[in-house]
């Protein structure tokens, strides 16, 4: 009789820890997906600014069709992108494509005089700031639930219930983007 209740404690503890762990696993997934619609929102913004910063370009930079056309491109992938690996991913060709916008923009005086442009570049800048810091807190998110994932006991528990480790929110071909990129007017 003894034993049995001894194993009926038993059970329950661990029973108990098991539902703890998954608890937390739980939480730590809803906190990482949480942090991504920070940089959801930013994405957007940035997206919905693109047509504006377009347009205004347009005119001084009737040679530069092909960058206009690989930004267009790159704010339709984002725009149709639905999962978070989709978005990070456009989201990194858009950056690329719009360092790539603002650095042949520096070849038009009149352009950068131009104070619509200068503020849509003013806030730009501003959503990239707000981009970095909600990638930051993604990456701790990411960081603290694929660690969790990771460790004992943890880590018996969570590929049962389907938790495993996720991506970071990393910039793709880093060295792509910090090339200077070719001007030309043919």
């Amino acid at each position: 009789m003894t034993s049995t209740i001894v194993i009926l404690i038993i059970l329950g503890i661990i029973i108990i820890y098991i539902i703890i762990i998954y608890n937390k696993l739980v939480k730590l997934k809803n906190n990482r997906e949480n942090s991504f619609s920070d940089i959801d929102v930013q994405l957007k913004m940035r997206a919905d600014l693109i047509p504006q910063l377009l347009e205004s370009i347009k005119g001084y930079m009737n040679h530069e069709k092909e960058t206009l056309q690989k930004v267009t491109e790159a704010r339709t992938s984002f725009l149709n992108s639905n999962t978070v690996d989709e978005k990070v991913q456009s989201g990194n060709m858009l950056e690329g494509t719009l360092k790539s916008l603002f650095a042949v923009s520096e070849s038009y005086p009149d352009l950068k005089a131009n104070q619509n442009f200068l503020q849509m570049q003013n806030e730009m800048s501003n959503i990239e700031n707000k981009l970095a810091s909600s990638r930051r807190y993604f990456n701790s998110s990411t960081k603290e639930l694929n660690t969790y994932v990771e460790i004992f006991p943890s880590n018996i528990i969570a590929p049962i219930f389907g938790f495993n480790k996720k991506e970071y929110f990393e910039i793709d071909n880093r060295e792509e983007l910090e090339k200077a990129p070719k001007i030309s007017f043919n």
